[in-house]
């Protein structure tokens, strides 16, 4: 009897309820978990404990009207830019996708162009435009000048941050929309054109619906850093947080206080945004791991048909 067949039969024998199962330990694991608790405590207490701080001056402005209101123009700020942005996005991926070099090649500079420049330089420009553009004029051909008004009336602090951002932002949406629409099958515009659907019914229809899961996680994100990258307009004196902030420790010089205040709102408008993305995700995916009893139905009927053949014959 050889040495392997020893040991099988003596495995054999093994009650595998009489076994003692002993969890796999991770002593450096619970280390690590110690040395976090451990820094997060202190940094936790040192915050707390620090007079510079000053929590009560942070709890005092935390509700101010000026700081609220600078929180409502950040929100409405976000909100124009990101809806124009993907509609500008939109326009300039299906100009992309398009096989006409007369659109796909502006749009592609479009999107060259916007997403490559910073924001910041962009908000400067179109701020500054005035200095370039004295007089924005509607002049049609036989017509003349219908309409003209000076750059300086339209481009208030305002419109200018929307109109920066919006292209800036759009440039990125171009790129989502493109690489959301890409991700569909070409079988899909096939099969939906052998159905008889025309290009914009197949669109709505087959395309968008697949196309959003690929689209919407990162829309959100871009959605939240453009909530954070509008604090880009306090340089030109937009009334956002931010600006809201600094109009008041200008006057206090209570700066780490009012900074603390505008954090805690960018953190708490983020968290309910992550959450709303969160159901927005699972809406479009829940035909992942759905099974479609119809299409099982017909699959079973498909195999059984197959099956009564291959007897007969």
């Amino acid at each position: 009897m050889t040495g392997s067949q020893s040991t099988r039969r003596s495995a054999d024998k093994i009650d595998p309820e009489q076994l003692t199962i002993v969890p796999l330990r991770h002593p450096w694991r619970w280390v690590a978990v110690a040395l976090v608790l451990v820094s997060v405590a202190g940094m936790i207490r040192s915050a707390i404990s620090n007079p510079e701080f000053q929590w009560p001056i942070v709890a005092q402005y935390l509700f101010n009207p000026l700081i609220l209101d600078g929180l409502w123009q950040t929100v409405l700020i976000t909100a124009v830019v990101m809806a124009l942005a993907t509609l500008g996005g939109t326009i300039a991926a299906l100009m992309m996708l398009s096989p006409s070099k007369l659109l796909s090649v502006p749009a592609a500079a479009f999107v060259w162009f916007f997403r490559g420049t910073p924001a910041l330089v962009q908000l400067i420009i179109w701020y500054n435009l005035s200095i370039v553009v004295k007089d924005i004029t509607l002049w049609l051909p036989g017509v003349g000048t219908v309409y003209s008004v000076s750059t300086n009336d339209i481009m208030t602090p305002l419109v200018s941050a929307i109109v920066a951002l919006s292209l800036h932002e759009a440039g990125y949406m171009a790129e989502i929309v493109r690489s959301g629409l890409k991700s569909v099958n070409k079988g899909q515009y096939e099969a939906s054109a052998c159905l008889g659907m025309n290009p914009s019914l197949a669109m709505r229809r087959i395309v968008l619906p697949q196309a959003m899961r690929i689209i919407i996680p990162p829309t959100g994100n871009e959605t939240i850093n453009l909530l954070k990258t509008t604090s880009l307009v306090s340089i030109i004196a937009v009334g956002d947080l931010l600006y809201s902030a600094q109009s008041i420790y200008a006057r206090t010089f209570e700066t780490i206080p009012l900074l603390i205040v505008v954090s805690f709102w960018y953190l708490a408008v983020v968290s309910i945004m992550s959450v709303g993305q969160f159901y927005l995700e699972k809406h479009f995916s829940r035909d992942e791991h759905r099974i479609n009893p119809g299409i099982t139905r017909a699959i079973l009927g498909n195999l059984a048909k197959i099956g009564r053949k291959e007897a007969l014959a």
